[in-house]
């Protein structure tokens, strides 16, 4: 290319001869705002002076900011443009001279904007409900084409009436949503260009917050040193900052506050009634605030602030009792003395006690005051947190009111003290006279005076008839005086006992009798018992009186024997006129064996004694309703000539099921009164066996212990419902399975009645329709021979297997008979009286297997029917 130009430049300078020519390159230019370019201007021939020229027509000088023009040699020059912006836009000219000669060239400078991002921030944060407006503010030359595209897609308008482009450029969306947050992209082309640039923007949607209260009111007590907490949740986007605010005072954590790690919980310390009120829970982020109230409700205990003790005078109109208390809510008061309760209105018919209440104070007025109105009284203030008690006191005063047994009993050389009990406020003082003497005098040795806080004693111990009559006691305080006769009288012996009954026994009897009508004045202290054979002299006893004395036993009677008996009562004068006889008769004595065999048809040998002891009761065991709950009955046997006074009863487990033998220790022994028939034994083990152990006991000892043994029932257990879901078996197939295995039940019993009885519904169809004879059946010709069965099946040998239970205790009232001399030792089943010396026990479970034939005609007898 050089070696062109310089031909062609050769060629005109040849041409031209002295001729200068300018050339500018390049030819044209176009720049970027901002950017930077430089120009070259190429002279061919001699110029002085080589210039450029503004698009203004201005020369351009050397080291201008932003143009700079520089001359390298003497044919070119160089015109450099820095960071172009439009007004450097026009046309350039480069101009050449040499003394008349000039020469010049332009070259035209097009200034252009390229895309430019002139605002697009990001993120950008808009509230929710608001209508958003994306800025993207662009620039260039010419204006560009902006679209805008969100998740990948461009945002059709069209379609969606929320979005809308702005003249501006900016993308509006109306009503913005959380779903619209997200990346946006803002595009910008130039079509002239072909020029494209895009801008991402990121698009935050913040929303409100939303606040609830866990609990709109929340109730506290005060002044126990509770707490009261308070709290509510936020939601929102951002995570909203949660405080609290009472009264307008955002609440800290602190001595009285404390809040947790985000806020939503407020613990209000040591509650005090102040601290009521409502509490504002605010909830804030970007996008604003909202705020919940929580009221909190402060109950406070009742508390008595005012109560005093009173003082008042018998007879006077009243008095009032004033009792005052707070709380929260406002409590309820009321009176209560002694066992009675007070409340609000009139309290007596006769109107001389009235409750008052106005707000929390309550009054108790006392009318016509008397002397029973004294004492504590106490007012209780209660509402729904609590209560409050305190005491106070009512002090009346009152003249003395003499009490006291008007009369007392005594005899002579046998003290007696005569109480004057005096109630007095304030205390009296006590004088005791006697035919207006005041007493002791100097004449009256045998007289002394004891006086307590409220007692005066007048001890006299009469030494004639003289010193038995009327004494004066007289009382004095400053409200007044009261005095009172006490009368000394002679005691009398008592009159005689009734005797009512005479329950006679073998060696004793039992004396049951009336106190007498009349004391005689003072306590009886004894009683005399005295009885005698007939026509002989009277043998005695004394016994020491009590309250509850009704009857007497006298002991050492001989049996079967003819008495009379007599009873005296003695006090402290003297024994008093004896009863009229009664005359009785004692039983025989009982007597009990001993069997030392047990051989079925014999006795082998038995001793007769007489003992003083009772005999063992016979027992009875009857399972109650609920298993475990058994009622052990007894008969009573010979009380061994004197009555019973109590049954000792024991009993211990002696075996567990499926464990090994077991025996645990007894029970604690049971007492119970001589009237008794049985004992309830309750909360005994399920399937246990346990041994009862049944003592009499009298005066002259202990029966051997009546025995027996039982066995609880097994632990009742749930049965689960028939008709399960887990279960494929419905009703009907259970009830079908039963009907099945109850079909097969029959059968077995049918054909083993067939195999060993020769009966059954399988032998009679043997029988009468095959004419068959069951297995083991004899021969036509030996059923024939008639040695012991005939054709009649109904005739077979009966074979009847039976187990029978002794069953001791008498079931149709009657007990059993004591043997005696005339008594059989067998019963009329051949059964052998068991020994109730050695064992006095009898066992639920002794049961006897019998075996009987019996043939079709002659009854015959098994020699082992009977045992013992």
């Amino acid at each position: 290319m050089l070696q062109t130009r310089d031909l062609i430049w050769g060629l005109l300078f040849i041409g031209c001869a002295a001729a200068i020519q300018v050339q500018i390159t390049p030819t044209q230019g176009e720049i970027s705002v901002g950017e930077s370019k430089f120009f070259l201007c190429e002279v061919v021939g001699d110029a002085k002076d080589i210039d450029w020229y503004a698009p203004s027509g201005e020369k351009i000088l050397p080291n201008m900011p932003d143009i700079f023009v520089n001359r390298a040699d003497e044919t070119t020059s160089t015109l450099t443009i820095y960071h172009a912006n439009v007004d450097s836009a026009g046309i350039y000219k480069c101009v050449a001279k040499n003394g008349d000669k000039e020469a010049q060239a332009t070259v035209q400078v097009k200034i252009f904007q390229k895309i430019t991002f002139a605002s697009a921030p990001s993120p950008q944060e808009f509230n929710e409900g608001d209508d958003a407006d994306i800025v993207c503010n662009v620039v260039s030359s010419p204006p560009p084409t902006i679209i805008w595209k969100h998740k990948g897609s461009k945002i059709q308008v069209a379609k969606d009436v929320r979005y809308k482009i702005m003249d501006n450029g900016h993308l509006q969306i109306r009503g913005i949503k959380k779903i619209d947050e997200g990346m946006y992209n803002c595009e910008a082309r130039v079509m002239a260009r072909g020029e494209i640039d895009f801008k991402m923007i990121k698009v935050v949607v913040n929303v409100l917050p939303t606040i609830r209260a866990r609990l709109s009111e929340v109730n506290a007590t005060a002044d126990i040193g509770s707490s009261a907490l308070l709290a509510c949740d936020a939601d929102g986007f951002p995570e909203p900052t949660v405080t609290w605010a009472h009264n307008n005072i955002v609440l800290e954590t602190g001595d009285k506050y404390s809040l947790n790690e985000d806020g939503s919980e407020l613990v209000i310390k040591d509650v005090k009634k102040v601290d009521e009120g409502d509490y504002t829970c605010i909830a804030k982020n970007k996008a604003g605030e909202k705020a919940e109230e929580v009221s909190l409700n402060v109950f406070v205990q009742p508390k008595i602030t005012y109560l005093n003790n009173q003082t008042a005078s018998e007879f006077d109109n009243q008095v009032t009792l004033t009792c005052e208390a707070l709380g929260d809510p406002t409590p309820t008061i009321s009176w209560s003395f002694e066992n009675r309760v007070f409340t609000e209105g009139e309290q007596s018919l006769d109107r001389n006690i009235v409750v008052r209440s106005h707000a929390r104070v309550s009054s108790l007025t006392l009318k016509n005051i008397v002397f029973t109105y004294a004492g504590q009284y106490l007012c209780t203030a209660s509402n729904s947190i609590g209560q409050d008690n305190q005491h106070m006191y009512l002090e009346v005063r009152y003249a003395p009111k003499i009490q006291g047994r008007v009369t007392v009993y005594t005899w002579e050389g046998n003290a007696a003290n005569i109480s004057c009990e005096v109630e007095a406020h304030p205390g009296a003082s006590v004088v005791w006279f006697r035919d207006g003497l005041q007493l002791p005098s100097a004449n009256t040795t045998n007289m002394k005076i004891y006086n307590t806080q409220s007692v005066s004693y007048l001890e006299i111990t009469p030494d004639s008839q003289s010193d038995f009559g009327s004494y004066n006691c007289t009382a004095t305080n400053a409200m007044g005086t009261d005095s009172k006769e006490f009368l000394l009288i002679q005691a009398e012996v008592p009159s005689s006992p009734e005797i009512q009954q005479v329950e006679p026994f073998s060696s004793t009897a039992v004396v049951a009798f009336e106190e007498p009508d009349s004391m005689g004045g003072v306590p009886i202290i004894k009683y005399k018992v005295e009885w005698r054979l007939p026509g002989q002299d009277w043998t005695g006893s004394e016994h020491d009186a009590n309250d509850e004395m009704t009857t007497i036993t006298i002991v050492g009677l001989k049996p079967e024997t003819t008495y009379e008996v007599k009873m005296s009562a003695i006090n402290g004068k003297g024994e008093g006129e004896s009863s009229l006889a009664s005359t009785f008769k004692t039983e025989p004595v009982q007597y009990s064996f001993t069997i030392s065999s047990e051989i079925p048809t014999t006795i082998a040998a038995t001793t007769m004694a007489i003992k003083g002891e009772p005999s063992a009761p016979i027992l009875e065991v009857k399972v109650q309703d609920k298993g475990n709950t058994l009622k052990v009955n007894w008969i009573k046997q010979d009380d061994g000539g004197s009555p019973i006074k109590h049954y000792l009863v024991r009993y211990k487990a002696v075996s567990i099921p499926n464990k090994e033998k077991h025996v645990s220790d007894w029970k604690p022994e049971i007492r119970l009164p001589y009237n008794s028939e049985y004992v309830m034994l309750n909360g005994l083990d399920w399937n246990t066996e346990y041994e009862v152990h049944v003592v009499a006991e009298n005066q002259q000892g202990k029966s051997e212990p009546a025995v027996i043994s039982f066995r609880t029932a097994t632990d009742p257990t749930t049965i689960p419902d028939a008709v399960d879901s887990s279960s494929g078996l419905g009703t009907g197939a259970i009830v079908g399975i039963l009907i099945v295995v109850f079909f097969l039940l029959l059968l077995g019993v049918d054909v083993t009645c067939y195999f060993l009885n020769k009966c059954g519904l399988l032998m009679c169809i043997a029988v009468n329709f095959c004419g068959k004879a069951g297995p083991g059946a004899k021969s036509k010709d030996i059923e024939e021979g008639k040695a012991a069965f005939t054709k009649d099946e109904s005739k077979e040998p009966i074979v009847e297997v039976r187990t029978e239970e002794e069953h001791i205790p008498n079931q149709g009232g009657g007990g059993p008979t004591e043997p005696n001399e005339t008594t059989p030792l067998t019963e009329p089943d051949g059964k052998t009286v068991k020994d109730d010396k050695t064992k006095g026990q009898t066992e639920l479970k002794n049961a006897t297997d019998e075996v009987k034939t019996v043939p079709n005609e002659a009854p015959q007898t098994n020699g082992n029917e009977s045992k013992a």
